[in-house]
C-alpha cells in the first residue's frame, strides 16, 4: 500500500470495512453522476422566483454548498453520505413561498434558514437523534424499501419511460399518447439491461459503467442525428470546459418573513418545511444504512449527532447562499451500492461538485436517461428487505405496506414516513399494544396530522 492509500486507510479506516481507496473513489463518482442533475434542475426551478438571469449564480451556489457540506459528511461522519439542495424542497420555495405566499427571493431564504436553525437546534438538544431510535425496526425497514420504490419512479420518469397522463402515470414521455417512442425510451432501455447484466455478473462498477456507456451513445447520437430526441441542455459536448463561478447570490437572505406572513402563517412556514427535512433525512441515511450495511440490529446508524448536526447545517448553508435547504441525498444509495463504505465516497463525490463550480459546462453531458437506469436498479437493490418484514402481523405489516406504497406514489419521502408512522400508532393502540410504541412516535405521529391537516 502506498504512503497516500496507507494515510487514507488510517483516516477512513478502509480495511476495517472492508473496501479500497479505488472502490471508495469509484462509488463516489457514482453517487456524484446520479445527482449531478441537481446542477441544472435547482437553478431551473428556483431561477422562476428568483427571477432572470439567475441561473448561473444559483448553480454556483447549488454546486458550493453541495461540495461544502458533502466533504463535512465524509470528513466528520465517515459515512458514504452526499448532500445537496432538496429536491421537493425547492419547489416549495419557488411556488409556495415566492410565487404562492408572495415573498421575496430573500425572504424565502430567511425561511430556510430559520427551519435550518430550529433544526439545528433539535439535534443539539438530541431530540432529532431519540427519535430515529425510537423507530421502530419494521419501519426503518419500510422506508427503505419505499425509498428504493421512489427512487426507481425518479428513474423512470426522468428518462421518460413513464409520464403524468390522463391516468395517473401512463407509458412514454409527456405527448406521447402512451406509447414507448423516440431514441432517449430505447436508450433508457438498452442502459437498464445492460447494467442489470453487469450487475448479474458481478462486475465492480456496474452501475457507473452503465452510466458511463450510455452518456458515450447518447453524446455520439446526439451530435450525430442532431438532437435524436434528447432536451437540448444535456449530451452536449460543450463548446468550452472552463467557467467562472458567479457567488453573486451568498448572502441574499431576509428575515421580514415574519412581518409579511404575520406569526402564525409563518411559523406554519417554518414547521411545514422543518418537518419534511427532518424527515427526509432519516428516511434517506437509515434507507443508505442499509445498502451500505453499516446499521446496528435495531436499525441505528453510527454517529447519528454528528449526521444529523452535518444535515442540519446544511440547511443553514442552503439558505444563506440562495440554493434552498441542503439535505441528505437519497441517490448516495447509488453509491452505496457500488461499495461505498466510508467518508472518502463523500470526499470523491464533494470533490467533484468543487470541480463543477470551474468546469459547469460539463456538468450536463450526462443524460437523465443514463441516472434513470441506474436509480431503478438501485431501486431493486433496496427492495431486498421486504422479506424481513412481518407479513404475518397486520399491526406491523400494513403500516409497513403504507410506507412503501405511499412515498412513491405521492411522490414524497415525508407522506411516506408520516402514513408509516399514524397507522403504525393508531393500529398499535387499538389492539391494545400501547407498551409497544414509543411516546416520540406518539408525538411525532401527532406532529405528521397537524402536517397533513395543514397541506405539507
Amino acid at each position: 500500500m502506498t504512503a497516500p492509500a496507507s494515510s487514507l486507510d488510517r483516516f477512513f479506516g478502509l480495511r476495517a470495512r472492508g473496501t479500497t481507496v479505488r472502490r471508495e473513489i469509484l462509488a463516489g463518482t457514482t453517487t456524484f453522476m446520479t445527482m449531478a442533475y441537481i446542477l441544472f434542475v435547482n437553478p431551473e426551478i428556483l431561477g422562476s422566483a428568483a427571477g432572470a438571469g439567475h441561473f448561473a449564480a444559483i448553480l454556483t451556489s447549488t454546486a458550493l454548498v453541495a461540495a461544502v457540506m458533502t466533504a463535512a459528511m465524509g470528513l466528520f461522519a465517515n459515512l458514504p453520505l452526499a448532500l445537496a439542495s432538496g429536491m421537493g424542497l425547492n419547489a416549495v420555495v419557488a411556488f409556495g413561498l415566492v410565487l404562492g405566499k408572495k415573498l421575496t427571493y430573500p425572504q424565502a431564504m430567511g425561511v430556510i434558514v430559520a427551519e435550518g436553525v430550529l433544526i439545528t437546534l433539535l439535534v443539539a438538544t438530541g431530540l432529532r437523534q431519540a427519535v430515529v431510535r425510537a423507530v421502530p425496526m419494521t419501519l426503518k425497514r419500510a422506508i427503505g424499501i419505499g425509498i428504493g420504490l421512489f427512487l426507481a419512479i425518479i428513474g423512470f420518469k426522468a428518462a421518460g419511460f413513464i409520464s403524468a397522463g390522463g391516468a395517473l402515470l401512463q407509458l412514454g414521455p409527456e405527448g406521447a399518447a402512451g406509447r414507448l417512442t423516440g431514441f432517449p425510451v430505447v436508450l433508457f432501455a438498452l442502459t437498464l439491461v445492460f447494467t442489470a447484466w453487469l450487475v448479474s455478473r458481478g462486475v465492480r462498477g456496474a452501475l457507473l459503467i452503465g452510466i458511463a456507456v450510455s452518456t458515450a451513445v447518447a453524446v455520439t447520437a446526439k451530435a450525430a442525428f442532431g438532437g435524436a430526441g434528447f432536451a437540448p441542455h444535456v449530451a452536449n459536448l460543450p463548446s468550452s470546459i472552463f467557467g467562472l463561478p458567479d457567488f453573486s447570490m451568498l448572502g441574499q437572505v431576509d428575515f421580514s418573513f415574519v412581518a409579511v406572513l404575520g406569526p402564525l402563517a409563518a411559523s406554519l412556514a417554518v414547521f411545514s418545511i422543518m418537518l419534511s427535512d427532518f424527515f427526509d433525512t432519516v428516511g434517506t441515511v437509515v434507507a443508505v444504512g442499509q445498502e451500505a450495511k453499516y446499521l446496528d440490529e435495531q436499525g441505528n446508524f453510527p454517529r447519528a449527532s454528528t449526521v444529523l448536526m452535518v444535515d442540519s447545517l446544511a440547511a443553514i448553508a442552503g439558505g444563506l447562499a440562495g440554493a434552498s435547504s441542503a439535505t441528505t441525498y437519497v441517490e448516495s444509495a447509488a453509491g452505496a451500492a457500488s461499495g461505498g463504505r466510508t467518508g472518502l465516497t463523500s470526499v470523491t463525490t464533494a470533490a467533484l461538485f468543487a470541480l463543477c463550480l470551474f468546469i459547469s459546462p460539463l456538468a450536463g453531458i450526462v443524460p437523465p436517461q443514463a441516472t434513470g437506469a441506474v436509480l431503478v436498479l438501485v431501486g431493486y437493490m433496496m427492495m431486498r428487505d421486504v422479506g424481513a418484514i412481518a407479513w404475518d402481523d397486520p399491526s406491523e405489516s400494513i403500516p409497513a405496506f403504507l410506507t412503501v406504497t405511499v412515498m412513491p406514489f405521492t411522490y414524497s419521502i415525508t407522506n411516506g414516513i408520516g402514513a408509516g408512522f399514524v397507522s403504525y400508532v393508531l393500529l398499535k393502540l387499538a389492539g391494545g399494544k400501547a407498551r409497544e410504541v414509543h411516546p416520540l412516535m406518539i408525538g411525532a405521529s401527532v406532529a405528521f396530522v397537524v402536517y397533513f391537516a395543514i397541506g405539507g
